[in-house]
């Protein structure tokens, strides 16, 4: 292959809090086929991109795990991602994997594992100084997926389904969620659609969710209903080939009503259906079966 005309290659750095996820997601993208290297040294980064260049083609994606057993090497990781910025050849992207205190003060005490940080002391402790550590590399990150929620299985079926056929297409992820449940963490746009007309006080509607016709038809005939639908269409046909221009992979569009039943997916559904033509979409639904 001539020089100037090899494929980029993909890299993509995996790092977040300890206990967060980081094992089963290299896991994952091995079974895709991406070359990992855990733990691999911040300071090495520059060198190791140079050799992956070096092969030709050989190797086109890659998968770096970047955590705090290297913490003595960690200062040095703004430094190497400035370096990869500039060199030509290199694509690369930042998955940042979060869970909240609880969550990973649980998984420490399942394990019986001691944190990285803070061998001798508790666990909270540990969380505590590497959030302050991470902060600033969080900010960098192209993407964060909260796993708070998440068993291993699912962060799996996660990863595989957006890293399975990765393009430079924007993939689209339009989430329904219940308020009442929480706003999804990892969510790029929110919007909040309770003001609509509830079919949770229609007897026979209540059963039901908005992916059954009756429901949907309910929500979606009202004059306020579709002036929104109107006016967010209109809002998303604009910003959403302008993150596609800026190199954005993924957008997490959250639409949220009361349970996360009716309104919120009914209108998810809508959107998925109308941007299919245009964008790769995947749908979800995260609470809709917790009111059955």
């Amino acid at each position: 292959m001539e020089k100037g005309k090899e494929r980029a290659v993909n890299l993509l750095i995996i790092t977040g809090m300890s206990g967060a996820g980081k094992t089963t997601a290299v896991q994952s993208l091995e079974d895709l086929g991406f070359f990992c290297v855990d733990n691999l040294p911040p300071i090495l980064i520059p060198k190791f991109a140079e050799l992956i260049i070096q092969s030709g083609g050989g190797i086109e994606r890659v998968a770096l795990v970047i955590d705090l057993r290297g913490r003595e090497f960690f200062d040095s990781l703004s430094e190497a991602i400035d370096d990869l910025s500039n060199r030509e050849g290199i694509s690369f992207h930042i998955l940042y994997l979060d869970a909240s205190d609880q969550t990973l003060v649980t998984r420490y005490k399942e394990t019986r594992r001691r944190h990285p940080l803070s061998p001798n002391g508790s666990p909270l402790e540990g969380i505590h100084a590497e959030r302050e550590l991470l902060s600033e590399l969080k900010g960098h990150a192209s993407q964060i997926i909260d796993t708070s929620m998440m068993k291993p299985l699912q962060l799996r079926e996660k990863l595989i389904s957006q890293f399975s056929q990765r393009s430079s297409e924007l993939t689209v992820n339009v989430q329904s969620f219940g308020f009442k449940y929480g706003i999804p963490i990892d969510a790029d746009l929110v919007f909040d659609v309770r003001f609509l007309p509830n079919p949770h006080y229609i007897d026979e509607l209540r059963p039901k969710t908005g992916c059954d016709s009756e429901v949907s038809d309910y929500v979606m005939q009202w004059p306020e209903t579709q002036e929104f639908v109107s006016k967010l269409k209109d809002f998303l046909s604009y910003t959403l080939p302008h993150y596609q221009r800026e190199g954005k992979s993924q957008l997490i569009i959250g639409i949220g009503c009361t349970g996360g039943k009716h309104r919120s997916v009914t209108i998810a559904r809508h959107l998925g259906e109308y941007y299919e033509k245009d964008f790769q979409v995947r749908v979800t639904h995260r609470d809709m079966e917790k009111n059955k």
